[in-house]
C-alpha cells in the first residue's frame, strides 16, 4: 500500500503518453507540421514532467528521506551533552534556565 502512489502515476504516465504516440493521420490535426500542435506539446511536457517527479520521488523513497527536520533543539542538544558527562549539574541548570527563561 505504500507505493500506491507510484502505480496510480505510471498508470496516469502511460494514459497520456498514448496521444503522443499517435500516428498524424489519425485526425489529430496537422498544425505547424508537427501533426499534434500545441497539445502535443504540452502532453509532452506533462510526460517528462511525470517521469522526473516519479524518479524524484523514488530516490526520496529509496533513501529514506523524511520530511521531518533533522535538527534538534537546544535543550535535546543540552541533554544529551549533560547524559555524556561534558557538563556538570551546576553547568546544566544554568544553561537550561537560559533556554526556557
Amino acid at each position: 500500500m505504500k507505493y500506491h502512489w507510484l502505480v496510480t502515476a505510471s498508470s496516469l504516465v502511460w494514459s497520456l503518453a498514448g496521444p503522443a504516440q499517435a500516428d498524424s493521420n489519425q485526425g489529430f490535426g496537422h498544425m505547424w507540421d508537427g501533426g499534434y500542435g500545441m497539445f502535443g506539446g504540452l502532453m509532452m511536457v506533462v510526460f517528462w514532467g511525470l517521469i522526473i517527479g516519479l524518479i524524484v520521488l523514488a530516490v526520496r523513497s529509496f533513501l529514506g528521506r523524511s520530511d521531518s527536520p533533522a535538527s534538534q533543539s537546544a535543550m535535546d542538544i543540552l541533554k544529551e551533552r549533560y547524559a555524556r558527562g561534558e557538563i556538570d549539574d551546576e553547568e546544566f541548570e544554568r544553561r537550561k534556565a537560559k533556554i526556557e527563561g
